[in-house]
């Protein structure tokens, strides 16, 4: 059988291999390899020969609804949508704008998550709660530790089990509409006193505490993650003198920002590049006090009912090809190696995504005590009720 590209002309065997070469690695999808080798209409015969060519039993078997709990604005809607397509399988989702609401959730019982996305401070907690259990990887063949920037994934294995695997990084700063914002921007303490005074109305934090108290901390210097009562005290002082000149306290802030209603938000990396994307005088600052660096990760509730089409759905976003096209659209960082050289320049030059080495240096990833620390959680009560 003469195998041809799919502009009708023979394809060599060096290039067939090479094609094959990069499937099997992941670095392009099913669909790619069997259009650009010409093998579409030879797949079913090739299938035995080649195993690598057959559908995955994972996806081939499952059946029902998959319910994802996840973060605004953090998914390619077309990744999705093709999921579904290849397995019948429709996606329902749910949104939080915290960690701690999606550990209520799952303290509660009943909801139905088969995937939901932890930030990697929280997973320790929902092993010692018995929420989660660890990972079959033999269900995820499309994850690759050894390609996975350790830096990053460490928090997802707990006493040498793997309980949840990465789905990207960022960092926590804030976005500035420099069109109305004419300051130059570069530490916390600005941004809380400018919210104060010249852009008072015009600003939005968090409906989080980690990030909103972390920030506050940075204020005076404090650590992002301090539980001390006397900084805790000096932050919630500084929250309420602010609260009263908020627009809003939402993580659901790109509707504000985009139509001017705010001008100066805390924002996470991908909210900041998709802003820039459509907006350019959006701007976004790493301030020099310090703040949050984080990894997100894909963990599966214990009482998830439907675990099959779960170990699926993350094993499809694992895969390269689509991890890259995730990362152009959310504008996350991927954790994985093997995304970054599928990923346009201009993405992987964006500062926003890639900050410069110095601007990381002040950032802290969030610390475990932070989750259910009560001082904190009370704090961040009163703070929303004043």
């Amino acid at each position: 059988m003469s195998i041809k590209h799919k502009d009708g002309k023979p394809i060599s065997a060096s290039k067939l291999m090479d094609e094959l070469h990069r499937y099997r690695k992941g670095s392009v999808t099913r669909r790619h390899f069997l259009g650009v080798t010409g093998l579409g209409l030879a797949a079913s015969v090739l299938g035995t020969a080649v195993p690598g060519l057959r559908p995955r039993k994972a996806r081939a078997a499952i059946s029902g609804t998959l319910s994802l709990c996840t973060w605004p604005n953090y998914h390619n809607q077309a990744n999705l949508d093709q999921f579904t397509k290849d397995t019948g399988v429709p996606i329902q989702v749910t949104t939080f704008g915290s960690n701690e609401e999606m550990l209520a959730k799952l303290q509660a019982g009943g909801t139905g998550w088969d995937v939901f996305v932890p930030t990697n401070y929280t997973i320790s907690t929902y092993v010692k709660l018995g929420l989660i259990d660890p990972l079959d990887l033999s269900k995820l063949p499309n994850f690759d530790a050894k390609t996975n920037d350790p830096r990053f994934t460490g928090e997802g294995t707990v006493d040498g089990k793997v309980y949840a695997v990465p789905k990207d990084w960022g960092t926590t700063g804030y976005a500035v509409n420099t069109k109305t914002v004419k300051n130059e921007m570069t530490s916390w303490k600005q941004f809380w006193d400018l919210a104060q005074t010249d852009y008072s109305g015009k600003v939005t934090v968090h409906d989080y505490q980690l990030t909103t108290i972390g920030n506050a901390l940075k204020y005076y210097g404090y650590s992002f993650n301090s539980v001390d009562a006397k900084e805790l005290a000096d932050a919630e002082k500084l929250l309420l003198a602010v609260k009263p000149h908020l627009f809003a306290i939402t993580s659901d802030y790109q509707p504000a920002m985009r139509n001017g209603d705010a001008v100066m938000a805390v924002c996470w990396t991908g909210d900041a590049a998709q802003m820039a994307r459509d907006l350019p005088e959006i701007k976004y600052v790493i301030a020099k006090e310090g703040g949050e660096i984080w990894t997100d990760f894909f963990a599966i509730p214990k009482e998830a009912p439907n675990k099959e089409a779960g170990y699926a759905f993350i094993d499809f976003l694992e895969t390269p090809a689509v991890n890259a096209k995730e990362v152009e659209v959310h504008g996350y960082p991927s954790t994985d190696s093997r995304v970054t050289p599928l990923l346009p320049d201009a993405i992987k030059n964006n500062p926003i995504l890639y900050p410069a080495t110095d601007l990381l240096t002040n950032l802290e990833f969030g610390a475990a005590i932070t989750l259910t620390d009560p001082a904190r959680a009370e704090l961040f009560a009163r703070f929303k009720s004043a």
